[in-house]
C-alpha cells in the first residue's frame, strides 16, 4: 500500500523514533524530501508564484493536517513555504510524517 492511501495513527508516544536507516527506507518514497537534525526530522522548501500561491498552498497543507490528525511546522513567505515534520511526541520520525508527507507532495498534482 502506498503511503497516499495510508491514515496517519495517533501517537502515543511510549514508542522509539525511527532509527536513520528507517527512516531512509520511506524517505525512497517521498524523495522530494531531506532528513534533518540526525534523521529526527524531514523537510522540504516549495516555490510557489507570489505570496497569494504560498498562502493558498499552506492553506491546502493545513486543512490536509487537520485531516490527518498530524501537524507539521510551516513558515512561508512571498514565494516559498518551508515544511518541517516531525512526532513531537517522541522527537523524531515516525510512519505517519512520511504519510502526510507524501499526501502534502500529491497536492501539488491538484
Amino acid at each position: 500500500m502506498s503511503l497516499t492511501e495510508k491514515k496517519s495513527v495517533p501517537c502515543q508516544g511510549a514508542m522509539p523514533p525511527m532509527t536513520e536507516v528507517q527512516a531512509k527506507v520511506f524517505l525512497a518514497q517521498t524523495p522530494a524530501w531531506r532528513l534533518e537534525n540526525n534523521a529526527t526530522r524531514i523537510t522540504r522548501k516549495f516555490e510557489c508564484a507570489d505570496f497569494v500561491g504560498a498562502q493558498v498552498f499552506v492553506n491546502k497543507v493545513g486543512d490536509l493536517a487537520e485531516v490527518e490528525g498530524h501537524h507539521p511546522d510551516i513558515s512561508f513567505g512571498w514565494g516559498y513555504a518551508h515544511i518541517k515534520i516531525y512526532t513531537h511526541k517522541i522527537m523524531g520520525l515516525h510512519e505517519n510524517d512520511f504519510i502526510l508527507a507524501a499526501k502534502i507532495d500529491k497536492l501539488l498534482l491538484k
